[in-house]
């Protein structure tokens, strides 16, 4: 397991940027699938973005391709959320997740490590 801290949330008008970063400990970081997903007041947790190692694919839901990016630095064991073009429906509280299930799930339960969480706020 890796213990995940996010970072970066904030409040930001409809079509602003905001980059989300998450750190995490433990030495076995590069190892992980890493992904955020996030929550909405009243919705289910949601998959938003997800990226693999040491093969560097990436994955997004349908509402946020093209405007969402997700990187990593395995030497500074970050996993980054570089999010563009904010819409009033972005707003939730996003989370960091980590798993070794190497497929690259987006289901919830399939992810052990799991940050505290961050607010994002879009206004219109």
């Amino acid at each position: 397991q890796v213990w995940l801290v996010e970072s970066g949330g904030g409040s930001v008008q409809a079509g602003g940027s905001l980059r989300l970063s998450c750190a995490a400990s433990g030495r076995t970081f590069s190892s992980y699938v890493m992904a955020w997903f996030r929550q909405a007041p009243g919705k289910e947790r949601e998959f938003v973005a997800a990226i693999s190692w040491p093969i560097i694919s990436t994955y997004y839901a349908d509402s946020v391709k093209g405007r969402f990016t997700i990187s990593r630095d395995n030497a500074k064991n970050t996993v980054y959320l570089q999010m563009n073009s904010l819409k009033p429906e972005d707003t939730a509280v996003y989370y960091c997740a980590g798993t070794r299930v190497t497929t690259v799930p987006r289901s919830t339960l399939l992810y052990d490590s799991w940050g505290q969480g961050t607010q994002v706020t879009v206004s219109s």
